[in-house]
């Protein structure tokens, strides 16, 4: 694979984390850089590891998550998007402040369901002439910067949108998973 081929595919493989990035940001309190960076890292190193894995897999088993992936980034997605809707929605006296930073494992869940797709893209890659190392690198260094902008661009949206930004982010996360259904489907 070529040097911009494979500078195209990061950028592709991080364009979804980007938009749950956004919503990520937009849920937060005034997220600092700090807390765009730690993000950004965590998707960083789930979306660089995945297509490993996909590579890995598609030695043995392509079909079946050539079959399922979609459905599951789907589900995933669609789930947390509602949960952050129902908080949004929730009556003021039941709504808690912004948190300044979400857990691990909310970033982490998060991040798994937009990188179902790379580990797609490293079954397929598990037949081209490639390095792995050097393509899951490629991917995760872009992920994280954009997930880092993302996080970032969140905010000034989040100001923007008041305190039903968290609604934003479900519906955001939301259309990632239904884009990543509808592109498989239609292929």
């Amino acid at each position: 694979m070529n040097p911009v081929s494979l500078i195209f595919l990061a950028l592709a493989m991080s364009t979804d984390a980007f938009a749950a990035a956004i919503g990520k940001g937009s849920s937060l309190h005034k997220p600092r850089l700090t807390e765009a960076l730690r993000t950004g890292l965590i998707f960083g190193v789930i979306e660089a590891i995945t297509p490993i894995i996909g590579w890995l897999i598609g030695q043995a088993a392509s079909q079946w998550v050539a079959e399922w992936d979609h459905w599951i980034a789907f589900t995933l997605l669609v789930v947390l998007g509602l949960h952050m809707i129902y908080n949004g929605l929730k009556h003021e006296e039941e709504e808690e402040e912004k948190p300044g930073s979400h857990s691990f494992l909310i970033l982490a869940v998060t991040a798994f369901a937009t990188s179902i797709d790379a580990l797609a893209v490293g079954v397929g890659l598990a037949f081209v002439d490639v390095n792995i190392w050097v393509a899951a690198a490629a991917i995760g260094l872009a992920t994280m910067t954009m997930v880092t902008i993302g996080v970032m661009l969140g905010r000034v949206l989040g100001s923007m949108v008041g305190k039903r930004a968290e609604i934003v982010g479900g519906v955001v996360l939301m259309i990632v998973g239904a884009t990543i259904l509808y592109e498989h489907l239609t292929v």
